[in-house]
């Protein structure tokens, strides 16, 4: 990464209760840069990406927009600085419809532009086109997905935060879902990832961050993670 980050974390430290996940973390993601997050389970990825939006406060440590301290703000504003989530668990309305969840969200970027309108998302997941009135809880949890990250696109962010991208989907679904992150890379839309395929996000990815236990292990090109057998067997199960 060249340059100031986008989105930056230095030495952060987060709870919950009296449990201490992140120990000291330092995680950046620059302007158009991809990074993937990767780590068992419970080892405070999810936390990690809270603590960055401001979900989860940190106990110590800081976090930066385009190198201007946000630690003390609100998610609201964080997200109004150009950053989109994608949550764990997708986050849909099921009440709505596919339009309905989609259009919601519906905002310029920060710079007034409006490169994802309703239109491109639908040309990107021809699946949401075939179901516009359908309700987002009728979804199959892959059209779930879409639904999401096209919500998401529909703020016209300069970062798209994905928090397990693929997971529980069939894996004719799941390469389409890398296809359209794929796409979305080469849109110039900075990426953080979180998803437990080395393969893909090596593909992918600028740059890989593992954490073990709240701390990173490893952050580098995946060329690097790639050439270390033993550490991706050790925490990555690989």
């Amino acid at each position: 990464m060249t340059g100031q980050p986008l989105l930056e974390g230095r030495g952060l430290h987060s709870y919950y209760g009296r449990s201490h996940i992140l120990r000291g973390v330092d995680v950046a993601v620059g302007r158009a840069e991809t990074v993937g997050l990767m780590g068992r389970n419970g080892m405070g990825k999810t936390t990690l990406i809270r603590t960055l939006l401001g979900l989860v406060p940190a106990r110590a440590g800081e976090v930066l927009i385009d190198g201007e301290p946000v630690t003390a703000q609100a998610p609201f504003r964080r997200a109004r600085r150009g950053i989109a989530l994608v949550p764990e668990g997708r986050g849909i309305f099921a009440a709505l419809s596919v339009r309905e969840n989609l259009t919601m969200a519906a905002r310029a970027g920060l710079d007034g532009r409006r490169d994802w309108t309703l239109e491109r998302v639908l040309a990107t997941f021809p699946r949401l086109a075939e179901r516009m009135g359908h309700g987002g809880g009728q979804l199959s949890g892959g059209e779930q997905q879409m639904l999401s990250i096209g919500r998401a696109l529909m703020t016209n962010p300069r970062l798209l935060v994905l928090d397990e991208a693929t997971e529980g989907l069939a894996p004719l679904i799941r390469q389409e879902i890398w296809r359209t992150i794929g796409t979305i890379r080469e849109s110039g839309i900075a990426t953080l990832i979180v998803d437990k395929s080395v393969a893909a996000l090596s593909q992918l990815a600028d740059r890989l961050v593992v954490l073990v236990k709240g701390e990173v292990v490893f952050a580098g090109p995946p060329a690097g993670l790639l050439a270390d057998q033993e550490l991706m067997h050790r925490h990555l199960g690989v």
